[in-house]
Order: structure tokens, then C-alpha cells, then sequence
């Protein structure tokens, strides 16, 4: 293995992979936090729904689509000044969590909205007609129908969100990202690269096989 392999240094690598999931666990918890409601308030006040609203909607969809349209790296350097009031720094684990979530909170947001809207009306308005409460309609009918597509696009977001934490290793956000920058490309050490790359594949494929398994096991109790 050392001879394959002389430039890996597997400590630093296991730290790295820990990094890597402490950031995305820490983004994905705080993206789904403010997502989740964001989203569902812009399918409700969307034209012809529970809580018609047009000028919010359009309100809201304007920032999400705004914050969707600037890529990630630029708006890492951007929200540098709000990471370092709120975290305390701009580099590590901690500096890369908050322009994670500001990314990939619209990003989720407009799955969620979009999930919600494949919900059969006919239940919303037998919902209704039972005179349910706007929250008691999101709450038995919305959400529990939506699940799995919910499920689906949280795991989207979620491996969008491994994607950052890569690119969050441009500003010394730690994690594979970040060895693979300065060992892999800054030292031309190929070998980390190699090995940082295949980890990340493999994060990939098991939050995908995560994912689809349990949108599977939803879709079957509907």
C-alpha cells in the first residue's frame, strides 16, 4: 500500500472523511430546517392554493431563484463578512457550513415546493370539506402524501451538498475537498487525489442507495 500509495497519509484522511460528514450533516440539517417551511409557504400562497398569495410568491421566488442563480464558488466569497459574524471564522468546518445552507437552502426549497404540488387534489379538498386547518392539511395530507418525493429531493440536496463541501476546500473549508487541493493539486501529488476522489464517489453512492431505499419503503405504504 505504501508503495502505491507513498503520499497518503491515512490519519489525515480519516479526519478528512469526518469533516466532510460533520459538514454535510451540520448543511443538511440546517438546509432541511429552513427549506422545509420555505418551501411549503411558497406552494401555499402560489395562485389557487390553500393560501393564495401572488405578491408573496413572487416575492419568495424571486430570492430563491436569485440565490440559485449565483454558483457556489462566488457566493462562498461573497457571504464571507455574514460566516465570520456568525460562525466566528471564514475557514474549517465552521466557516463552510453557513454558505453551504445559503445554497442550498433554495435549491431544496424549490424541490419541496414541487413535490408538493404532484399531491392530488382531490385530497386537499376532501381535507377541506372535512374542515380541516390549513396546518392540519399540511401536516395529515401535504407532507405524509409528498414523502417520497420529499425523501427523493432531500437526497438530491444532500449530495449537492457533498459537492460543496469539495468546493468549500478552495477557501480552507477542510474535508476531501481540501486535501485534495493541497496535496493533490498544489503538491501534484496524485495518489491523494486518487484516494479523495474515490472517497467521495463512494459518499455518493451510498447517500444515493440510502436515499432511493427508503423512498422505495415509503412509496410502498401509500
Amino acid at each position: 500500500m505504501e508503495t502505491l500509495l507513498p503520499n497518503v497519509s491515512w490519519p489525515e484522511i480519516g479526519q478528512a472523511v469526518l469533516d466532510t460528514l460533520i459538514m454535510l450533516s451540520a448543511g443538511l440539517l440546517f438546509t432541511l430546517l429552513l427549506a422545509l417551511p420555505l418551501g411549503t409557504l411558497m406552494y401555499l400562497t402560489a395562485s389557487g392554493n390553500l393560501r393564495a398569495a401572488p405578491p408573496v410568491y413572487r416575492g419568495l421566488s424571486f430570492v430563491v431563484n436569485l440565490l440559485r442563480s449565483v454558483p457556489f464558488i462566488i457566493l462562498m466569497i461573497t457571504v464571507l463578512p455574514l460566516t465570520a459574524f456568525l460562525t466566528g471564522t471564514t475557514l474549517g468546518v465552521r466557516g463552510a457550513v453557513p454558505p453551504m445552507v445559503i445554497a442550498a437552502v433554495p435549491f431544496l426549497a424549490r424541490l419541496v415546493e414541487i413535490a408538493l404540488r404532484e399531491v392530488d387534489n382531490g385530497l386537499i379538498e376532501s381535507g377541506q370539506a372535512m374542515a380541516a386547518s390549513t396546518w392540519q392539511t399540511i401536516i395529515h395530507i401535504l407532507l405524509p402524501e409528498a414523502r417520497p418525493a420529499l425523501i427523493a429531493a432531500g437526497t438530491v440536496t444532500a449530495i449537492a451538498l457533498l459537492d460543496y463541501t469539495a468546493m468549500a476546500g478552495v477557501i480552507g473549508g477542510g474535508g476531501l475537498g481540501d486535501l485534495a487541493i493541497r496535496y493533490g493539486y498544489q503538491r501534484f501529488q496524485t495518489d491523494v487525489m486518487v484516494v479523495t476522489v474515490a472517497l467521495q464517489v463512494l459518499l455518493v453512492q451510498a447517500l444515493q442507495f440510502s436515499g432511493d431505499r427508503m423512498v422505495l419503503r415509503y412509496a410502498r405504504r401509500r
